[in-house]
């Protein structure tokens, strides 16, 4: 049999801003970028969605955009500020995405042009999957609003909206040219926002670094206390680890592993089970106190760092656990979760546990009796106000 054979690699390479008053006049870095970013001597778009909730909070946002760009001329701005909902509806329903095409063709955005999502992370999900399946790709500049997308999703290199009822069924892997980090935008977020946000920071800590968790520990009293420094190192110590993971083996996740997703197994199927009235960072905390627990129970982490976690967790302000991941049988909702979850990675199933704090190890099944287990055990002996 004769047959052709092609290899090639294709380098890509973002930045990640971090910067407070990203359209005030005299902060010139998304400019410098546009700028510096040019590759073509065709006129350059810039066209602006962003989360109608940040545009409420912010009410002078849009004025702000468009004072920006008449006096900074890198790229030219579409005057019209597209609109979007925000949180999961923006994924769930595809009449946003198919908005997002439309205002993509009517303004002729072509491949050297950009679109600007300013919003959480559902926002930046669904814009980053119109952008990068018109044309092929045209260039998305991510903004991030949310501690959830500062710190995590927004600076990775995942986009995706739900289908068939299913979280993040259709979707790519393209990075965007540029994600800015404006801490301007966190003032305006709920407390309840602002804490979810926390959770991805306790994941990657609880996966790659011992001493982040040690930090998170030391800092949580001005965490919740909403301190800005401290909040801003939180965020970029877990976009550097995000990003430092993503410049590993696998970034486009070709094959199960997906260490990134500790606690998420199950986080994904609570948000779908409550019509995402759970938050994702809410789901995921109680996704890593479950696997936490889990690891525990399987021989793997000592009963001392399980309490430390679980603690963690509960002085940030998180609920432990949930009715929805109570197993009470074999079509216990939970477990169907973690069959769906097992068919998104392409039908070997891989999750990550804890060896210790800041060792993750990769495990192939998930016995469904300890599964039961840990859910009696965070609603039992680690309930009360404070497990030490």
């Amino acid at each position: 049999m004769e047959y052709l054979q092609q290899s090639f690699s294709v380098k890509f390479e973002y930045k990640v801003f971090f910067t407070s008053g990203l359209f005030e006049l005299a902060n010139t870095g998304i400019n410098d970028f546009l700028q510096a970013d040019s590759t073509s001597a065709s006129v350059k778009k810039i066209l602006f969605v962003v989360d109608e909730d940040v545009l409420k909070a912010t009410p002078h946002l849009a004025d702000k955009i468009r004072s920006y760009f008449a006096i900074h001329t890198a790229a030219q701005l579409i005057p019209e500020i597209v609109l979007m909902p925000g949180g999961e509806t923006v994924k769930i329903d595809e009449s946003h995405f198919s908005k997002m095409l439309d205002v993509i063709h009517q303004y002729a955005i072509d491949r050297h042009s950009y679109v600007a999502a300013i919003g959480g992370g559902s926002l930046l999900d669904m814009v980053g999957y119109a952008a990068a399946v018109s044309h092929r790709g045209v260039k998305h500049i991510r903004i991030p609003t949310t501690v959830l997308s500062q710190n995590d999703s927004g600076v990775g290199v995942k986009n995706s909206i739900n289908y068939f009822g299913k979280k993040n069924f259709l979707g790519t892997f393209v990075p965007p040219v540029a994600v800015f980090n404006d801490d301007q935008f966190l003032l305006t977020l709920s407390d309840r926002d602002y804490r979810s946000g926390i959770a991805e920071a306790i994941k990657v800590s609880l996966i790659k670094d011992a001493t982040f968790f040690e930090w998170l520990e030391r800092n949580t009293d001005a965490l919740v206390a909403r301190d800005m420094d401290t909040m801003k190192y939180l965020i970029k110590r877990c976009a550097e680890l995000h990003l430092n993971h993503i410049a590993g083996l696998d970034p486009f996740e070709k094959g199960s592993s997906r260490p990134l997703d500790f606690g998420h197994w199950s986080a994904h199927k609570l948000e779908q089970l409550t019509n995402f009235k759970v938050l994702h960072g809410e789901a995921v905390a109680m996704g890593i106190a479950l696997d936490t627990v889990y690891s525990n129970l399987s021989g793997r982490l000592t009963i001392a760092e399980t309490r430390r976690v679980i603690n963690l967790i509960k002085k940030i302000g998180f609920e432990i656990t949930h009715p929805f991941l109570e197993v009470s049988g074999k079509d216990s909702p939970i477990l169907i979760g973690l069959q769906e979850f097992r068919e998104h990675l392409g039908g070997e199933l891989t999750i990550m546990l804890l060896e210790q704090i800041g060792v993750g190890v990769e495990v192939h099944e998930m016995d469904a009796q300890l599964i039961k287990q840990a859910g009696d055990a965070l609603r039992g002996e680690y309930a009360g106000v404070s497990v030490g």
